[in-house]
């Protein structure tokens, strides 16, 4: 079984910076795929970002230029810096992974971002 732990949200002001690290732990052969997801309220979750184990990324439409993922292959953990950060970006963040050629099937607690105007 593998466990995602996300850390690092919080609250800042619109314009400001955050960054999120999630470390996966438990039965991990290799992570191909690692990712980041948001759920604002009311809205479903959608795709942030997503890197690859050969550290390719894509990104959504809406966080293109601010955000930023990364990881660290050593320590199984999947950062996101946050910069430019806009109230709609107001969300609780999740990563996920596909582990050994699998989707994870269960999500971390997420971690809450917060942007005021």
């Amino acid at each position: 079984q593998v466990q995602l732990v996300e850390s690092g949200g919080g609250s800042v002001q619109a314009g400001g910076s955050l960054r999120l690290s999630c470390a996966a732990s438990g039965r991990i052969g290799s992570i191909n795929v690692m990712d980041w997801y948001r759920q604002a309220p009311g809205k479903q979750r959608e795709l942030v970002a997503k890197i690859t184990s050969g550290g390719s990324t894509d990104y959504a439409d809406s966080v293109k230029g601010r955000f930023t993922i990364s990881r660290d292959n050593a320590k199984n953990t999947v950062y996101l810096q946050m910069d430019s950060l806009k109230p709609e970006d107001t969300a609780v963040y999740y990563c996920n992974a596909v582990v050994n050629g699998r989707r994870l099937g269960s999500w971390g607690q997420g971690t809450q971002v917060t942007v005021s105007s």
